[in-house]
């Protein structure tokens, strides 16, 4: 069976999702506890989820909203399984994630933006143009700027972003991040720099983004 992606409002997971997606994490390097996930339902508007046979195999919490007037796709809390199918997972849950873009904002680019502590992250935004941060590239000063916002938007306090370097400095607890580990390292290995020294035991993590441009957007309209 294919892929199939459900998105729906954060408010309407049941007890039973709410666990399923506790049972994803605690796969994975960042276990978060069912706890922490309610918390975050809480916090996020939208929740897509990805099943194979009904079994869950991804997930992530998400807004789509105007900062400083751009439209943007705003990406908390994710996973996607170590299965064999990972990648595939990942590209079904973007696309859903794009295909809602442009639903609710025809016609305009969209940034899109995660939390990552791992080059893999960067699969999830292979449909993406003028990606941040990047080889070989100096943000500017309104790259820069961007950074803050979503750093602000994502409610980390000035003193923990360093804004040169996209990262977030860790506070000892697990980071609330995008989580995926490609299946090909190969694939990402151009991002590698950005991830060096990363302790993301201790909360640090990259806040990457990128833009989905308006007429690549409306393929999927």
């Amino acid at each position: 069976m294919s892929i199939e992606v459900e998105t729906k409002d954060c408010t309407g997971l049941s007890d039973v999702e709410l666990a399923e997606l506790a049972d994803l994490c605690a796969e994975t390097p960042f276990p978060h506890e069912i706890g922490a996930i309610t918390k975050e339902a809480e916090s996020w508007v939208l929740v897509s989820q990805a099943r194979d046979d009904g079994k869950l195999k991804g997930f992530t919490f998400s807004t789509l909203e105007r900062i400083g007037g751009t439209p943007c796709v705003l990406i908390g809390m994710g996973s996607i399984k170590r299965s064999s199918k990972r990648d595939t997972v990942l590209r079904a849950i973007m696309q859903e994630e794009l295909r809602r873009a442009v639903l609710a904002f025809p016609d305009e680019d969209v940034l899109v933006a995660a939390r990552l502590t791992d080059p893999s992250g960067y699969e999830a935004f292979r449909a993406l143009s003028e990606l941040i941060p990047r080889r070989e590239h100096k943000a500017s000063g309104e790259e820069r700027a961007w950074g803050r916002r979503l750093a602000k938007r994502y409610g980390i306090v000035p003193s923990r972003y360093a804004d040169r370097q996209f990262r977030v400095k860790g506070d000892g607890s697990l980071p609330v991040v995008f989580d995926h580990e490609c299946l090909k390292r190969d694939k990402v290995a151009e991002y590698e720099e950005f991830f060096a020294d990363l302790d993301a035991e201790s909360g640090e993590c990259v806040i990457a983004f990128g833009w989905a441009m308006a007429e690549d957007l409306e393929k999927l309209a």
